[in-house]
């Protein structure tokens, strides 16, 4: 089942999301509504804040990506009470994002290339690895969603200023993307 996005300024997204357990009901079903919410908003990934749940999973689909990454060909994962551990601050990136909470704004934004993380697997099987690349940028955007934050907290306050009228117009509810939406107005 498809979902609506939950766009800037519904309280869901400031909030820091919360461990589930694993018998957490209708888990699978939820993470295969996230995935189809994702596709069907041409996203690579999408944390359960941004469908009005304030729980720490998130779903990451590289496939689409593959072209430009062939290692993430087939690419798709849940991350259930993902954690970041530690960033590894020795190499950053910069690189534009965007958001499906956020649609029609993109802004670039500084990440570190490569992150220590925990999380559960669908399966809920334990992982803990270290992670870089296009993989890392994603996971921390998607994770900053569960620590109540969103990409633009990231930006130069300079370029916080430039966007501030399309974020005002936002939190009115003005927003013109393809896919259904929750706005704070609805």
């Amino acid at each position: 089942m498809i979902l609506p996005i939950y766009t800037y300024g519904q309280p869901v997204l400031r909030k820091v999301a919360q461990d589930i357990p694993t018998d957490y009901p209708d888990l699978q079903e939820l993470i295969q509504n996230m995935f189809e919410t994702c596709s069907a908003s041409d996203g690579v990934g999408l944390a359960a804040p941004q469908i009005g749940k304030s729980i720490r999973v998130v779903v990451i689909d590289l496939d689409v990506m593959s072209d430009a990454f062939p290692e993430y060909k087939d690419y798709k994962h849940a991350f259930i009470n993902g954690h970041i551990l530690e960033f590894d601050d020795t190499e950053t990136e910069i690189m534009e994002e965007g958001c499906l909470s956020l649609p029609g704004l993109h802004e670039k934004v500084e990440r570190a290339k490569r992150v220590h993380i925990e999380w559960l697997d669908e399966n809920l099987q334990h992982h803990d690895e270290w992670v870089d690349g296009f993989l890392a940028r994603v996971i921390q955007h998607e994770f900053d969603h569960l620590e109540g934050k969103v990409f633009t907290d990231r930006v130069s306050p300079f370029r916080k200023q430039m966007i501030k009228n399309k974020m005002k117009a936002m939190l009115q509810g003005k927003v013109n993307c393809r896919y259904r939406v929750k706005t704070p107005t609805r």
